[in-house]
C-alpha cells in the first residue's frame, strides 16, 4: 500500500510533468514542423535521458527520499514521456499507408529512448565512480 506522501509526491509530478509534455511538445513542434510528430519524439528522447541521469544517479546518491525519487520519476518523467500518443500516432500512420514513416517514428523512439537512457545513466555512473 502506498503511503499518502507517495501519491501526492506523485501526482505532484504527474501535474508539472504534464504541463512540461504540452509546453515541450508544442516548443519542438513548432521549430521542427514535418509529417513525423518530432515533438512527441523531443520530449519521449528529453524524458528517457532524464531518467537515466537519475537512476544512475539515485544508485550513488541517498540525497533523495523515496517521495522525491517518486516525484521525479513515475510522478514527472511518467507524464513527460509519452509513450501513448506516440502508440497512437504511429498507428493513425499505419492506418493512413505511411508505413515508411511509421516504421522510422516507430524505430526513432523504440532505441532513440533506449540509447538516451543508457547515455544519462552512463555520464552520472562515470562522474560518480
Amino acid at each position: 500500500m502506498m503511503s499518502w506522501q507517495t501519491i501526492l509526491a506523485i501526482g505532484s509530478g504527474g501535474f508539472l510533468g504534464a504541463i512540461s509534455r504540452a509546453y515541450l511538445n508544442g516548443l519542438i513542434s513548432s521549430k521542427v514542423p514535418h509529417e513525423l510528430p518530432f515533438g512527441t519524439l523531443g520530449v519521449n528522447l528529453i524524458g528517457s535521458f532524464i531518467m537515466g541521469l537519475l537512476v544512475s544517479y539515485f544508485m550513488y546518491s541517498t540525497l533523495f527520499s523515496v517521495h522525491a525519487k517518486s516525484l521525479l520519476t513515475t510522478g514527472f518523467l511518467g507524464a513527460l514521456t509519452t509513450y501513448s500518443t506516440f502508440a497512437i500516432e504511429s498507428f493513425l500512420m499505419l492506418q493512413a499507408g505511411s508505413i515508411t514513416l511509421a516504421l522510422i517514428n516507430m524505430s526513432l523512439n523504440l532505441f532513440g529512448t533506449i540509447f538516451m537512457a543508457g547515455s544519462g545513466f552512463y555520464i552520472v555512473k562515470s562522474i560518480m565512480e
